[in-house]
Protein backbone atom coordinates (compact mmCIF):
# COMPACT_ATOMS: atom_id res chain seq x y z
CA UNK A 1 0.00 0.00 0.00
CA UNK A 2 2.76 2.31 0.87
CA UNK A 3 4.42 1.49 -2.47
CA UNK A 4 1.27 2.45 -4.36
CA UNK A 5 1.06 5.69 -2.47
CA UNK A 6 4.66 6.40 -3.41
CA UNK A 7 3.86 5.84 -7.10
CA UNK A 8 0.98 8.34 -7.19
CA UNK A 9 3.22 11.46 -7.50
CA UNK A 10 5.14 9.78 -10.29
CA UNK A 11 1.92 8.89 -12.11
CA UNK A 12 0.69 12.45 -11.75
CA UNK A 13 3.92 13.79 -13.19
CA UNK A 14 3.78 11.32 -16.09
CA UNK A 15 0.16 12.28 -16.75
CA UNK A 16 1.05 15.95 -16.83
CA UNK A 17 3.89 15.25 -19.26
CA UNK A 18 1.54 13.27 -21.50
CA UNK A 19 -1.01 16.12 -21.49
CA UNK A 20 1.70 18.64 -22.37
CA UNK A 21 2.86 16.45 -25.24
CA UNK A 22 -0.70 16.03 -26.51
CA UNK A 23 -1.39 19.75 -26.32
CA UNK A 24 1.85 20.52 -28.14
CA UNK A 25 0.86 18.06 -30.86
CA UNK A 26 -2.43 19.87 -31.55
CA UNK A 27 -2.16 22.91 -33.77
CA UNK A 28 -4.79 25.32 -35.09
CA UNK A 29 -4.25 27.54 -38.11
CA UNK A 30 -6.59 30.40 -38.99
CA UNK A 31 -8.37 30.77 -42.32
CA UNK A 32 -5.86 33.33 -43.63
CA UNK A 33 -2.79 31.36 -42.46
CA UNK A 34 -0.85 28.31 -43.59
CA UNK A 35 1.63 26.23 -41.60
CA UNK A 36 4.98 25.20 -43.09
CA UNK A 37 6.33 22.15 -41.24
CA UNK A 38 9.93 20.95 -41.03
CA UNK A 39 10.50 17.43 -39.71
CA UNK A 40 13.99 17.01 -38.32
CA UNK A 41 15.04 20.01 -40.43
CA UNK A 42 13.53 18.65 -43.66
CA UNK A 43 10.53 20.22 -45.35
CA UNK A 44 7.45 18.05 -44.73
CA UNK A 45 5.07 19.56 -47.24
CA UNK A 46 2.55 20.50 -48.35
CA UNK A 47 1.62 23.47 -46.10
CA UNK A 48 -1.10 22.65 -43.56
CA UNK A 49 -4.28 24.50 -42.78
CA UNK A 50 -6.62 26.07 -42.22
CA UNK A 51 -8.15 24.34 -39.20
CA UNK A 52 -7.00 21.69 -36.73
CA UNK A 53 -4.17 19.21 -37.34
CA UNK A 54 -1.51 17.28 -35.45
CA UNK A 55 2.26 17.32 -35.51
CA UNK A 56 4.91 15.17 -33.87
CA UNK A 57 6.10 17.00 -30.76
CA UNK A 58 9.82 17.74 -30.50
CA UNK A 59 10.29 16.43 -34.04
CA UNK A 60 8.24 18.80 -36.18
CA UNK A 61 8.97 22.53 -36.31
CA UNK A 62 6.10 24.75 -37.46
CA UNK A 63 6.15 28.23 -39.05
CA UNK A 64 2.94 30.14 -39.79
CA UNK A 65 2.66 32.33 -42.90
CA UNK A 66 0.05 35.07 -43.31
CA UNK A 67 -1.68 34.94 -46.72
CA UNK A 68 -3.45 38.29 -46.46
CA UNK A 69 -2.48 41.30 -48.57
CA UNK A 70 0.29 43.23 -46.87
CA UNK A 71 0.72 47.00 -47.15
CA UNK A 72 4.37 48.00 -47.47
CA UNK A 73 5.38 51.64 -47.10
CA UNK A 74 8.47 52.47 -49.14
CA UNK A 75 10.26 55.35 -47.36
CA UNK A 76 11.26 58.53 -49.15
CA UNK A 77 14.08 57.91 -51.61
CA UNK A 78 16.38 60.59 -53.02
CA UNK A 79 16.94 60.06 -56.72
CA UNK A 80 18.14 61.93 -59.81
CA UNK A 81 15.92 61.84 -62.89
CA UNK A 82 17.22 61.35 -66.42
CA UNK A 83 17.09 65.12 -66.98
CA UNK A 84 19.26 65.73 -63.86
CA UNK A 85 16.60 66.85 -61.39
CA UNK A 86 17.16 65.79 -57.78
CA UNK A 87 13.96 64.90 -55.95
CA UNK A 88 12.53 62.72 -53.17
CA UNK A 89 9.88 60.11 -53.85
CA UNK A 90 8.02 57.71 -51.59
CA UNK A 91 5.61 54.94 -52.52
CA UNK A 92 3.38 52.18 -51.20
CA UNK A 93 3.27 48.56 -52.37
CA UNK A 94 0.65 45.83 -51.87
CA UNK A 95 1.69 42.18 -51.97
CA UNK A 96 0.68 38.77 -50.65
CA UNK A 97 2.19 35.32 -50.31
CA UNK A 98 0.86 32.71 -52.76
CA UNK A 99 3.34 29.91 -51.97
CA UNK A 100 4.05 29.74 -48.22
CA UNK A 101 6.74 27.06 -48.60
CA UNK A 102 8.77 29.21 -51.02
CA UNK A 103 8.37 32.29 -48.81
CA UNK A 104 10.00 30.39 -45.93
CA UNK A 105 12.55 28.24 -47.79
CA UNK A 106 13.77 30.54 -50.58
CA UNK A 107 14.35 33.73 -48.57
CA UNK A 108 15.21 34.48 -44.96
CA UNK A 109 12.64 37.27 -44.42
CA UNK A 110 10.29 37.80 -47.35
CA UNK A 111 8.85 41.03 -45.92
CA UNK A 112 12.22 42.70 -45.49
CA UNK A 113 13.46 41.37 -48.82
CA UNK A 114 10.42 42.77 -50.66
CA UNK A 115 10.91 46.09 -48.86
CA UNK A 116 14.55 46.31 -49.98
CA UNK A 117 13.70 45.37 -53.57
CA UNK A 118 10.98 48.04 -53.67
CA UNK A 119 13.44 50.74 -52.53
CA UNK A 120 16.14 49.94 -55.06
CA UNK A 121 13.64 49.50 -57.91
CA UNK A 122 12.04 52.86 -57.10
CA UNK A 123 15.40 54.64 -57.35
CA UNK A 124 16.30 52.87 -60.59
CA UNK A 125 12.99 53.62 -62.32
CA UNK A 126 13.09 57.28 -61.25
CA UNK A 127 16.63 57.53 -62.62
CA UNK A 128 15.42 56.28 -66.01
CA UNK A 129 12.47 58.71 -66.19
CA UNK A 130 12.25 62.43 -66.87
CA UNK A 131 10.54 64.87 -64.51
CA UNK A 132 7.65 65.65 -66.87
CA UNK A 133 7.01 61.95 -67.36
CA UNK A 134 7.02 61.39 -63.61
CA UNK A 135 4.48 64.15 -63.03
CA UNK A 136 2.16 63.57 -65.99
CA UNK A 137 2.43 59.79 -66.63
CA UNK A 138 2.56 58.43 -63.09
CA UNK A 139 0.31 55.47 -63.92
CA UNK A 140 2.83 54.23 -66.49
CA UNK A 141 5.67 54.43 -63.95
CA UNK A 142 3.53 52.67 -61.31
CA UNK A 143 2.89 49.82 -63.72
CA UNK A 144 6.59 49.59 -64.54
CA UNK A 145 7.47 49.45 -60.84
CA UNK A 146 4.91 46.71 -60.21
CA UNK A 147 6.20 44.55 -63.06
CA UNK A 148 9.87 44.84 -62.05
CA UNK A 149 9.29 44.17 -58.34
CA UNK A 150 6.90 41.28 -59.07
CA UNK A 151 9.43 39.58 -61.36
CA UNK A 152 12.09 39.74 -58.66
CA UNK A 153 9.85 38.47 -55.84
CA UNK A 154 8.21 35.67 -57.86
CA UNK A 155 10.86 33.04 -56.87
CA UNK A 156 9.94 33.70 -53.23
CA UNK A 157 6.26 32.90 -53.79
CA UNK A 158 5.35 36.58 -53.32
CA UNK A 159 2.96 38.37 -55.71
CA UNK A 160 3.17 42.18 -55.88
CA UNK A 161 -0.20 43.44 -57.11
CA UNK A 162 -0.01 47.25 -56.83
CA UNK A 163 2.75 49.84 -56.50
CA UNK A 164 1.75 53.50 -56.19
CA UNK A 165 3.98 56.58 -55.98
CA UNK A 166 2.51 58.75 -53.22
CA UNK A 167 4.49 62.00 -53.05
CA UNK A 168 7.08 63.70 -55.23
CA UNK A 169 9.08 66.35 -53.35
CA UNK A 170 10.78 68.86 -55.66
CA UNK A 171 13.51 71.36 -54.73
CA UNK A 172 12.38 74.94 -54.06
CA UNK A 173 14.21 76.25 -57.15
CA UNK A 174 12.41 73.73 -59.36
CA UNK A 175 9.05 74.61 -57.81
CA UNK A 176 9.60 78.31 -58.55
CA UNK A 177 10.69 77.54 -62.12
CA UNK A 178 7.60 75.40 -62.70
CA UNK A 179 5.36 78.12 -61.25
CA UNK A 180 6.88 80.69 -63.61
CA UNK A 181 6.43 78.31 -66.54
CA UNK A 182 2.78 77.72 -65.63
CA UNK A 183 2.18 81.48 -65.33
CA UNK A 184 3.79 82.06 -68.73
CA UNK A 185 1.55 79.39 -70.26
CA UNK A 186 -1.56 81.02 -68.77
CA UNK A 187 -0.53 84.45 -70.10
CA UNK A 188 0.11 82.92 -73.51
CA UNK A 189 -3.36 81.37 -73.63
CA UNK A 190 -4.96 84.62 -72.42
CA UNK A 191 -3.23 86.64 -75.16
CA UNK A 192 -4.23 84.12 -77.82
CA UNK A 193 -7.86 84.22 -76.69
CA UNK A 194 -7.81 88.05 -76.55
CA UNK A 195 -6.28 88.30 -80.05
CA UNK A 196 -8.84 85.82 -81.40
CA UNK A 197 -11.65 87.90 -79.89
CA UNK A 198 -10.26 91.11 -81.38
CA UNK A 199 -10.00 89.45 -84.79
CA UNK A 200 -13.59 88.22 -84.68
CA UNK A 201 -14.79 91.65 -83.50
CA UNK A 202 -12.92 93.42 -86.32
CA UNK A 203 -14.51 91.07 -88.87
CA UNK A 204 -17.97 91.78 -87.48
CA UNK A 205 -17.37 95.55 -87.41
CA UNK A 206 -16.11 95.45 -91.00
CA UNK A 207 -19.22 93.63 -92.15
CA UNK A 208 -21.43 96.09 -90.25
CA UNK A 209 -19.58 99.04 -91.77
CA UNK A 210 -20.07 97.62 -95.26
CA UNK A 211 -23.82 97.27 -94.66
CA UNK A 212 -24.11 100.83 -93.28
CA UNK A 213 -22.17 102.31 -96.21
CA UNK A 214 -24.65 100.82 -98.65
CA UNK A 215 -27.71 102.12 -96.76
CA UNK A 216 -27.24 105.43 -94.82
CA UNK A 217 -30.58 104.93 -93.08
CA UNK A 218 -29.05 102.17 -90.99
CA UNK A 219 -26.51 104.67 -89.67
CA UNK A 220 -29.32 107.00 -88.52
CA UNK A 221 -31.09 104.05 -86.87
CA UNK A 222 -27.88 103.23 -85.10
CA UNK A 223 -27.69 106.83 -83.84
CA UNK A 224 -31.23 106.59 -82.46
CA UNK A 225 -30.50 103.23 -80.81
CA UNK A 226 -27.39 104.67 -79.16
CA UNK A 227 -29.40 107.70 -77.92
CA UNK A 228 -32.02 105.42 -76.35
CA UNK A 229 -29.29 103.51 -74.54
CA UNK A 230 -27.63 106.69 -73.31
CA UNK A 231 -30.95 108.20 -72.22
CA UNK A 232 -31.40 105.34 -69.76
CA UNK A 233 -28.85 107.19 -67.59
CA UNK A 234 -30.52 110.35 -66.27
CA UNK A 235 -27.31 112.19 -65.36
CA UNK A 236 -25.94 112.22 -68.87
CA UNK A 237 -25.04 114.95 -71.34
CA UNK A 238 -25.91 113.90 -74.86
CA UNK A 239 -24.05 115.35 -77.84
CA UNK A 240 -25.83 114.38 -81.01
CA UNK A 241 -23.56 114.37 -84.08
CA UNK A 242 -24.97 115.78 -87.33
CA UNK A 243 -23.87 114.69 -90.77
CA UNK A 244 -21.59 117.17 -92.54
CA UNK A 245 -23.92 117.29 -95.55
CA UNK A 246 -26.80 118.53 -93.40
CA UNK A 247 -24.72 121.31 -91.89
CA UNK A 248 -23.42 122.35 -95.35
CA UNK A 249 -26.94 122.61 -96.77
CA UNK A 250 -28.05 124.69 -93.77
CA UNK A 251 -25.10 127.09 -94.19
CA UNK A 252 -25.76 127.42 -97.93
CA UNK A 253 -29.41 128.23 -97.28
CA UNK A 254 -28.44 131.04 -94.84
CA UNK A 255 -25.89 132.39 -97.31
CA UNK A 256 -28.44 132.49 -100.17
CA UNK A 257 -30.98 134.32 -97.95
CA UNK A 258 -28.43 136.96 -96.96
CA UNK A 259 -27.56 137.60 -100.63
CA UNK A 260 -31.22 137.93 -101.53
CA UNK A 261 -31.81 140.48 -98.77
CA UNK A 262 -28.78 142.54 -99.77
CA UNK A 263 -29.81 142.63 -103.45
CA UNK A 264 -33.35 143.63 -102.55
Amino acid sequence: MEALLGLIPCLIIIGIIILIVLFSAVKVVKEYERAVIFRLGKYAGPPRGPGLFFIIPFVDQLTKVDLRTITLDVPSQEAITRDNVTLKVNAVAYFRVFFPDKAIIQVEDYRRATWQIAQTTLRNVIGQSELDELLSHREKINEQLQQIIDEQTEPWGVKVSIVEIKDVELPQTMQRAMAMQAEAERQKRAKIIHASGEYEASKTLGEAGAVMSKNPVTLQLRYLSTLSEIAAERNSTIIFPLPVDTIANFVKMLYDRDNTDSNG
